[in-house]
């Protein structure tokens, strides 16, 4: 164990000074943060009256010296950093030797410590002032009791939400350093009542199961990417699989949970079109890199942190994600999501999270991505002419998949077996040859294989169609360009020209000239030909919205809006009936794009009806669940 020093006047100055105690989720973080530091393998957290009453973290770790105690209580005193260099070079999840310091002038606390050699040591601290200390026969670890937190600012506590809430926050951080830490295994119990267990067998999968429930875990990949500088690996769930908001996107680098909106943006880029907007995913990432490369010291919380190749590790995340999906297949069972049940909120999960079975699991390595299929070169057939939403967000389950979940992980799973190895399912086609059977109420197509029947929202698959041949040629930027017969003149507020004449090249970029005609006029005398004949003043005036609601917009992502605004537009509507010839080839050209699976708004294309689903429907087969409900 290394001494514990207090910093000299230079290098505290160096370290960005802030409040670390915010609310009891703050202490519940800074303590078991020092608990990791500490090597631990076990870690239990006990929360009364949402951590006011009581905040107590016990630990198996390394523990303190006794000499060391008083000196662990005194502001920027610790054991992880000692010059300017060290700052520069964290790799610990604490350095700033604040947070005993800043916990223990606001409340009751008593520390209980011991080291591998000798006695242990018993102290308490009030309000910043060493009451007691003593030595006394504890056992190796460290346990810290925070009591009557902020007792002595009672304005602090004017701050603090309802006890919900609270004990929301403090789920939040304990889910996130679980994820963070699979190797150590976590309690959290409020009350005397447990909220979370985990199992501490170094297996990410597991965690996840343990925190977000085995049904979401079975609905994720793994995936792992690397290049020069960084390596990145975790799961993410199936597109069919997400949530109302960015919150269950876990970001880690070297261990340490962080906040980054850019990197949460590339996570989101993998995807694509495959998300339905407004939609995110579960993700669980872990990010590794030289400790040179990232620095944590830019917020007292130390969650927000500054990189270097930022860029770089961004466009490592989106591809990896990309190419790991493009392995998959992505239809929906369609039963699945009748059965699907809403998901449970963090903050919900004091009140539901049951302590964890699963215990076992094994990761699949990652195969070489396949080469991806090019769209049709030509553009698609115009079947005719907006959107019939789906309310329904199906969940993929691949049978092999779950069979081999519910073998690890099932009831019959023991608490402490080993790991056990199990081999990847058989790879399967990635999009099945479809027969085109019937059209139903002029806005659905049935067709089938061997295997069973596909269901196809017919508006839905020839926007994924025309998107991919309308992101090419807009990619493109062809010279061609037709004429209009009568100019078109565009009238706006100053404020608004002004905008428009400073983003002129990006309208460039897909093919749209506007002309200055006037102080704040334009005029367009000529538009590229894949407009659509009858729409081109409202598509152009759209076009321009765009750059006038973000000023930040860039070519790419103008490129994306447009290619989507032009395929809904020349996409079959719904109760548009087509004749056989007109089915069979929209199927054939779904069957060629890169991504059959959804539209480019993230709504599913088509859902998947096994042959299993329908004898079990018509009571052709027993499902044996229901079987042994009804004994």
């Amino acid at each position: 164990m290394p001494k514990i020093h207090q910093l000299s006047a230079t290098l505290s100055n160096q370290i960005s000074a802030g409040e670390v105690v915010e609310r009891p989720a703050s202490v519940v973080k800074e303590l078991v943060e020092n608990a990791i530091d500490a090597k631990s393998t076990q870690i239990d957290i006990n929360v009364k009256e949402a951590g006011i009453a009581l905040v107590q973290v016990i630990d198996n770790g390394i523990g303190i010296a006794a000499e060391d105690v008083p000196t662990a209580f005194l502001r920027h005193a610790t054991s992880k950093i000692l010059t300017v260099k060290d700052l520069f070079n964290v790799t610990s999840l604490g350095f700033r030797g604040e947070a005993l310091a800043s916990i223990a002038a606001v409340a009751d606390v008593t520390l209980e410590t011991a080291t591998e050699s000798g006695l242990g040591t018993v102290a308490q601290v009030k309000g910043g002032e060493l009451l007691s200390q003593h030595t006394a026969a504890v056992r190796q670890g460290t346990q810290i009791s925070v009591r009557d937190l902020f007792y002595n600012t009672p304005a602090r506590l004017k701050y603090v939400k309802s006890q919900q809430t609270e004990l929301g926050k403090i789920v939040d951080i304990v889910n996130r350093l679980a994820l963070a830490h699979p190797e150590i295994a976590f309690t959290l119990r409020h009350d005397d009542k447990l909220v979370l267990k985990t199992a501490g067998h170094d297996d990410l999968q597991q965690t996840i199961a343990g925190i977000y429930g085995v049904a979401t875990a079975k609905n994720m990949l793994d995936f792992q990417g690397e290049d020069l500088d960084f390596k990145v690996s975790g799961y993410f769930s199936l597109p069919d699989t997400t949530r109302a908001s960015r919150n269950y996107l876990t970001l880690m680098i070297n261990g340490r949970y962080i906040k980054n909106y850019q990197l949460a943006k590339a996570v989101l880029a993998g995807y694509g079109s495959k998300l339905m907007v407004g939609r995110y995913p579960i993700a669980v990432i872990a990010i590794e890199m030289a400790p040179l490369l990232v620095d944590v010291n830019v917020h007292p919380t130390k969650q927000e942190v500054r990189l270097s190749k930022e860029g770089q590790l961004a466009d490592l995340l989106t591809t990896t994600i990309k190419a790991r999906l493009s392995k998959e297949n992505l239809i929906p069972e369609a039963l699945h999501n009748l059965r699907q049940r809403p998901p449970v909120d963090l903050a919900q999960l004091s009140q539901t999270l049951q302590e964890v079975g699963p215990t076992t699991s094994a990761t699949t390595p990652n195969a070489p991505a396949p080469t991806a299929v090019s769209s049709a070169a030509a553009a698609p057939p115009d079947y005719g002419l907006t959107m019939a939403e789906l309310d329904a967000a199906p969940i993929f389950a691949d049978p092999a998949r779950l069979a081999a979940w519910d073998e690890k992980y099932g009831p019959q799973a023991v608490a402490d077996s080993p790991k056990a190895a199990t081999q990847a399912p058989a790879a399967q086609p990635r999009f099945p040859k479809l027969r085109y059977l019937a059209q139903l109420h002029g806005t659905y197509l049935l067709a089938e294989t061997p295997e069973g029947f596909y269901l196809l929202d017919q508006h839905a698959a020839q926007e994924r169609v025309n998107y991919e041949y309308y992101r090419d040629a807009i990619g493109q930027v062809a010279t061609d360009q037709q004429r209009l017969l009568v100019p078109l003149v565009l009238d706006y507020p100053a404020s608004d020209a002004v905008m428009i004449k400073a983003r002129q090249a990006i309208l460039q970029s897909v093919g749209l000239y506007l002309e200055d005609f006037g102080q704040n006029s334009f005029v367009v005398r000529q538009h590229p030909t894949w407009f659509k004949a009858g729409q081109e003043e409202d598509t152009i005036r759209e076009m321009v919205d765009w750059i006038l609601r973000d000023g930040k917009l860039t070519v790419a992502e103008f490129r994306e809006k447009t290619a989507i605004m032009m395929s809904c537009k020349r996409a079959i509507k719904a109760n548009h009936h087509l004749d056989d010839q007109q089915a069979q080839a929209l199927l054939e050209h779904l069957a060629q794009a890169e991504n059959p699976f959804n539209c480019p708004h993230g709504r599913p294309v088509l859902v998947h009806f096994s042959n299993t689903d329908l004898e079990k429907m018509f009571k052709r087969i027993q499902d044996s669940h229901a079987a042994r409900g009804a004994e």
